[in-house]
């Protein structure tokens, strides 16, 4: 027999957990460090409003990370958190259909999971059947063996532009030119050095002149 609901009688619906009494005595199981541990920052109050991704103080790995380089730049996309997916289909799948197919019809067949990401057609096998695929990409082997099929490609967001390449192609050096003959000059004949004339010599005005003046000038006098 059930037994008489009463409020001496009420319990909940499901066993209630004891909530954790800390900080009363060695006894209890959480006494003397409250469960915290010794010292650090981490035993102080408000450490658990530490915001995710602190470390202390030291320079975080966020800011550690290179920022150029890796998954993160753009020319290394997509890579990292910023991939691509895709549903891959190869055209030895597309084989048992007929006529038209469609990422909703792939999805009928069990060959992707859902519509909800790009489908590219890849050219893993052999297709013999004239097909009008539509999808969101082609491989080029892809397109290659559904076109010589006879069938063709419906492209649901446009054919993408080809990526230029990443390093610039050298350019071949320019041919050497040709050297300019240089006229012939004719060098002027060369002169015979001039020997300067030294101190007492000449017409210096000092004395010291030749033999001869000095006998010129002796006659004169007298």
């Amino acid at each position: 027999m059930a037994q008489k609901l009463s409020l001496s009688s009420l319990k909940p619906a499901s066993a209630r957990r004891a909530r954790k009494r800390i900080g009363r005595g060695p006894g209890s199981g959480k006494g003397r460090y409250s469960g915290r541990g010794i010292k650090g920052q981490k035993a102080r109050s408000g450490s658990k409003k530490m915001r995710p991704g602190f470390e202390g103080g030291q320079m975080p790995a966020y800011m550690r990370l290179p920022k150029q380089r890796g998954q993160y730049s753009k020319d290394a996309m997509p890579v990292g958190p910023h991939r691509t997916k895709v549903s891959s289909v190869n055209v030895r799948d597309l084989e048992r259909f007929d006529g038209e197919v469609t990422p909703e019809i792939l999805k009928e067949a069990g060959l992707i999971r859902n519509t909800r990401l790009d489908v590219k057609i890849l050219g893993y096998g052999d297709l013999t059947k004239k097909l009008t695929v539509s999808a969101h990409l082609f491989s080029a082997g892809a397109r290659e063996k559904i076109e010589q099929a006879g069938g063709t490609i419906i492209w649901l967001r446009g054919e993408p532009k080809p990526r230029p390449p990443k390093r610039r192609e050298k350019r071949a050096a320019p041919p050497p030119e040709e050297p300019v003959a240089e006229a012939e000059v004719e060098e002027p004949a060369a002169q015979p050095p001039v020997r300067d004339s030294g101190p007492g010599e000449g017409d210096s005005g000092e004395p010291g002149g030749s033999p001869a003046e000095e006998q010129a000038t002796e006659e004169e006098e007298s």
